[in-house]
């Protein structure tokens, strides 16, 4: 039982460590688009970090994912071992 949970939890923590790169960029406002830079730092700095929308963002997209991978897994069989080899095979 505790192998099932850490499992899935390994594949909802990579899931989500993969969304974060994606939702980062989301609604990022630079200095060098509010003309408010700040000495010392680049113009593509973000001017204020919104780390509570982005990580409950990221949590929500990553959940999405999960819920419909899980789905696919558990009920219909498409699981990791369905994807197509893309190397050749030497066994």
């Amino acid at each position: 039982m505790l192998q099932i949970f850490l499992q899935g939890f390994a594949v909802y923590f990579i899931i989500w460590w993969m969304t974060l790169f994606a939702v980062l960029p989301i609604g990022l406002r630079t200095q060098a688009e509010d003309d408010d830079i700040v000495l010392g730092t680049v113009p593509s700095a973000p001017t204020r970090f919104r780390a509570g929308f982005v990580f409950s963002l990221t949590t929500l997209i990553s959940a999405l994912i999960y819920g419909l991978w899980y789905v696919c897994d558990t009920y219909f069989g498409w699981g990791f071992d369905a994807l197509p080899q893309l190397g050749p095979s030497f066994y």
